[in-house]
């Protein structure tokens, strides 16, 4: 089929003309992937005096929304069973965007004490000292403790799935019952725990958020985040967050992640299953001064995490540390050859970082994270028989 551009472009236009407009012609050739549309602004029909300037339901102008954009958004929301997604520029901004979306001077949040490090500082320090918005950071698996921290202005309650980086799993369906009886909203950050493996809006959370950045992508090389619900939660954080701050993802940030997001459920399919190889060689070894994994039987909320994603698996991220200081973390790591010592996680290559003692945050964190530090691994695409050789072969070299 030739190509059908929109308008003809007069051939008679000077050269400085035709530098801006030839060749910039859309085709009605039928694509089966949507094309990355790097445009920032889009053609206007001929009567645009009735159209909202600040409207999202077509594109008009980029930081409102585009097609890349658009389908992004239809994607997630499918894939997490939600009415709706908006999709930001990074994982923080999606979860910022819900923070001042449905927050006001006054509120109070309920967080759990183990959480993401930016998480952590919005509540523990930004928003309470220039918002006037405080919160109680409780441990989320002690239900009891959830019911008490609640007060008459609680506004929403913050978990995660697995929480980064210690593990813990959090009963979504029991903190939702707790958190709707008080009138508040569920918050979930799942970016551990990407559909098919668990979607927490079919268990009562609000509001799903994803860091797009790590398993959606997948391939680690685009940034974007990801907030998913109903349309009704959703629309402030559209208008006031996305658009009248400004945290969008860019069309081809938005273009990257949804091509890599066709492969997440093969991905995590490889990624879940060769985590659980790689946690049971470690817990193995007497070198490890422990090992935490929702997949083995000696994680505290193993039971939970089972009955929870249902047989699905327990994710690709473990927490463990070598018998030693710092600087024997830091020469384990050194020794690896497979295994990149990189941030970020969802990759498709093995990640690791040593994280040390030191922090507020640390305080909060089990005995054994306080002991020895740890070392957060995000379990990528690798042969696990590749990966355990690895580990064994570090650790052989650290020790002697």
């Amino acid at each position: 089929m030739a190509s059908r551009p929109d308008r003809q472009v007069p051939a008679t236009l000077s050269f400085p003309s035709q530098a801006v407009h030839a060749g910039n012609e859309s085709a009605d050739t039928g694509p089966l992937r949507t094309p990355i549309v790097m445009a920032n602004s889009y053609r206007l029909p001929a009567d645009p005096s009735g159209l909202s300037w600040s409207g999202t339901d077509v594109p008009l102008y980029t930081r409102n929304s585009g097609t890349n954009q658009l389908g992004l958004q239809r994607k997630l929301a499918a894939l997490e069973g939600g009415e709706d997604a908006v999709v930001l520029a990074s994982g923080v901004a999606a979860l910022h965007a819900v923070f001042f979306a449905h927050l006001r001077t006054g509120d109070h949040i309920v967080v759990s004490d183990v959480t993401y490090e930016a998480t952590w500082r919005l509540f523990a320090e930004v928003l309470p000292e220039r918002y006037g918005i405080d919160a109680t950071f409780v441990d989320v698996s002690d239900l009891d403790a959830v019911r008490a921290a609640l007060r008459p202005n609680t506004r929403l309650v913050h978990v995660e799935t697995i929480a980064n980086p210690t593990t813990k799993v959090t009963d979504v369906g029991a903190v939702a019952s707790i958190a709707h009886d008080a009138g508040a909203l569920l918050v979930v950050d799942a970016t551990f725990t990407p559909p098919p493996l668990y979607r927490p809006l079919a268990d009562g959370a609000d509001l799903v958020v994803h860091s797009l950045t790590k398993y959606i992508n997948g391939h680690g090389d685009a940034m974007g985040g990801a907030v998913i619900g109903s349309r009704e939660l959703l629309a402030p954080v559209r208008s006031d967050a996305m658009v009248d701050v400004g945290g969008v993802i860019s069309p081809f940030n938005a273009w990257l992640i949804t091509r890599g997001s066709v492969t997440l459920p093969l991905r995590l399919r490889q990624q879940t299953a060769s985590a659980e190889v790689v946690a049971a060689a470690l817990e193995r070894d007497h070198r490890v001064a422990y090992v935490a994994y929702p997949g083995l039987v000696s994680h505290p909320q193993h039971s939970l995490a089972t009955r929870q994603f249902g047989g699905r698996g327990y994710g690709a991220m473990l927490a463990f540390a070598v018998r030693g200081d710092s600087d024997t973390q830091n020469a384990f790591v050194a020794n690896l050859r497979v295994i990149t010592s990189a941030v970020s996680l969802g990759h498709d290559e093995s990640l690791i970082v040593h994280v040390g003692t030191e922090g507020p945050r640390v305080a909060r964190y089990p005995e054994e994270f306080r002991t020895w530090g740890h070392l957060r691994f995000s379990v990528g695409l690798e042969d696990p028989e590749d990966l355990v050789a690895d580990l064994t072969a570090a650790l052989d070299e650290t020790f002697g």
